[in-house]
């Protein structure tokens, strides 16, 4: 806990509304808690908030509620990392949960394509926004810029996220720190946590769905996805679907189109997939089952993040994971900017909600809700 700590119902309500109003996928929550911690209250400088990125990054799991789990512990310990974490994902569980009652009596969604339209780009303003402030701090060289730009290649060439960050992190402390590094260790990490995941993958082959097989499968999910939540369709896909055929492939698609449309994490669509296959309980087993892992994870590992940056070897090794961290973030706004911004008002919105960011510093979840609003009126 630092010397500043926020009191702690305002920790609770700052990350309460981020939960409410967190919309469109990781980078976009990464990007909106650094306007909120860094540019806004203040708590993070943006050196400490790129160290916590850079870590949450490095761990499996959902990285933007690991990147609030860690933000929380910083400033107000276990209280703080419970109450984070817990705070910015209940909103949206609740939402889906309910989404998911809906689906199951009615067999339908609401209509969320109007709402869509218009947040979609200021999501994409939000994310450009962040991405350009934190290069400013994260890209202190030359060897860095350039390690930036192969990141953002690689990343366009389908490099995992794992290894673009631990591979960046590993040459930026090798080519820096001329002498030998010992940063192996901190490489095989990562790796190390894949295995227990994978243990339990013959568990699940052809049986019935159970409360505690629901549980399980969550866990797993939970304990070795690493990058994004798109990457979690993959996973979803494979096991659900074509392997347990738990799902069909309507049911899928419908519950990561919930996931999109509700803020917060987008491993909330575990509890729509948890409620269609065993209701409220279900639900219930499926978002802690994949959410506990984080927890679990960045309380192991959230005391040694300051002792690493204090190690020169280890800071180099930060510097390679967070410009590559910050490579991997650009790479996904030009992918969903694409998708995003398709006609000329959506440009003009995305430009709009950029300039209102940048020169008026209006709080961004003020600007979702006004693209939500443009988007039920003008589409």
């Amino acid at each position: 806990m630092t010397k500043s700590s926020p009191p702690m119902k305002e920790l609770v309500l700052v990350f309460l509304r981020l939960g409410f109003t967190a919309f469109g996928g990781p980078a976009a929550h990464i990007a909106l808690m650094e306007n909120e911690f860094v540019r806004r209250l203040k708590w993070l400088t943006h050196e400490e908030f790129l160290d916590l990125l850079g870590a949450s990054s490095l761990i499996p799991g959902p990285s933007s509620s690991e990147l609030a789990i860690f933000i929380g512990y910083r400033h107000a310990g276990w209280r703080g990392l419970l109450l984070a974490g817990i705070c910015f994902i209940l909103p949206a569980a609740l939402m889906v949960g309910g989404l998911g009652w809906l689906y199951v009596h009615y067999q339908s969604l609401p209509a969320i394509g109007k709402v869509l339209y218009g947040i979609k780009p200021v999501i994409i303003a939000v994310i450009v926004q962040a991405v350009w402030g934190l290069a400013k701090t994260a890209v202190k060289s030359r060897f860095l810029a350039a390690l930036g730009a192969c990141s953002v290649f690689l990343a366009a060439k389908g490099l995992s996220i794992p290894l673009l960050l631990i591979g960046a992190g590993l040459v930026s402390a090798v080519l820096q720190f001329r002498p030998k590094v010992r940063v192996v260790a901190l490489a095989g990490l990562p790796a190390v946590a894949l295995f227990p995941g994978r243990a339990f993958a013959a568990v699940f082959a052809n049986i019935p769905v159970t409360l505690d097989r629901i549980f399980l499968f969550f866990l797993k999910i939970g304990s070795i996805q690493f990058g994004s939540g798109y990457v979690l369709l993959a996973f979803l896909r494979e096991d659900l679907v074509e392997r347990y055929r738990w799902l069909s492939e309507g049911q899928l698609l419908d519950a990561v189109a919930v996931g999109q449309f509700t803020p917060g994490p987008v491993f909330t669509t575990a509890t729509f997939i948890g409620y269609l296959l065993h209701g409220v309980s279900g639900a219930i087993v499926a978002t802690v089952g994949i959410f506990l892992p984080a927890f679990l994870l960045v309380a192991a590992s959230g005391t040694y993040i300051p002792r690493l940056r204090k190690s020169k070897a280890a800071g180099f090794f930060l510097d390679g994971v967070n410009v590559a961290s910050l490579a991997a973030m650009g790479y996904v706004s030009f992918v969903l900017a694409k998708a995003a911004i398709i006609d000329w008002a959506t440009l003009g919105l995305a430009i709009a909600a950029f300039i209102a960011l940048v020169r008026f510093r209006i709080n961004s979840a003020w600007l979702v809700l006004i693209g939500a609003a443009v988007g039920m009126i003008s589409s």
